[in-house]
């Protein structure tokens, strides 16, 4: 039988000599690993649509069976070509890409998931903020993982008194009353847990000029990253690049 999906690869691994498993993120099955055969070689028809980061729709031809689907044709939407020629951006794209990959199962339909990162890639393309880009689609992912911090009243009494602080054991905003109950909570500035806030409920299509003071993106990273790694159990390759790129790039994070 022959399915037409509309996505976006966020994997494409060798497979053989000539061909490659592609992972799709896609509108209307959510994640799925299709074979694109002999689209290694530089002449395939397959091979430009079966490129990292490319949007396209993706005609597969699936058995009766569980097996994986065959790529029979694509047709290109966007390459992102101007994501690709820049490597900081690129960076961010495949952090993005690997983070979705991780926290989302096979065949679930998520077209929220899928209108996310297209709306991400087309910014990145564009050459929006990447730093802020990057930190929105973690808050949202936490939020996909049923984990996110809770930022509107203290996590531990629910009441609103300020200054709060951060917790990652409690999961979220401690006031002056609770700040006993973590020892290893530190101090964050109004404005960095009103901009995660922001960014749990933040419409990508409303994105408009974003303009963040250094030190609120040092904690914004801080945080989301902490939080991640005491609440998730992933290593993500692209995330050690990503790191590696913030620290030779100009006015990059230390």
């Amino acid at each position: 039988m022959l399915v037409k999906w509309e996505g976006i690869v966020i994997r494409s691994v060798d497979y053989g000599e000539s061909s490659k498993v592609v992972t799709l993120f896609t509108r209307e099955r959510g994640k799925v690993a299709i074979m694109a055969r002999g689209a290694k070689r530089a002449k395939s028809r397959l091979s430009a649509v079966s490129q990292l980061f490319t949007h396209g729709y993706y005609l597969c031809k699936t058995g009766p069976g569980s097996g994986m689907s065959d790529l029979s044709q694509g047709e290109i939407v966007d390459s992102f070509r101007e994501l690709r020629q820049d490597l900081m951006a690129t960076a961010y794209a495949a952090y993005i890409a690997e983070l979705l990959d991780r926290l989302t199962e096979q065949e679930e339909a998520n077209p929220y998931l899928f209108q996310l990162l297209y709306q991400l890639f087309h910014h990145l393309d564009e050459g929006r903020d990447a730093e802020i880009l990057c930190r929105i689609f973690e808050t949202k992912m936490l939020q996909v993982a049923g984990i996110s911090p809770k930022l509107t009243a203290c996590a531990n009494c629910g009441m609103q008194r300020e200054p709060f602080v951060f917790s990652i054991s409690q999961g979220g905003l401690l006031c002056p009353a609770c700040l006993e109950t973590d020892p290893y909570a530190f101090a964050i500035t109004s404005t960095v847990w009103k901009l995660l806030r922001l960014f749990q409920v933040f419409d990508l299509e409303r994105l408009g000029e974003i303009e963040v003071k250094a030190t609120t993106r040092s904690q914004l990273k801080h945080v989301l990253r902490s939080y991640m790694d005491e609440h998730l159990d992933l290593r993500l390759k692209s995330r050690s690049f990503l790191d590696q790129m913030e620290r030779i790039s100009p006015g990059g994070s230390d």
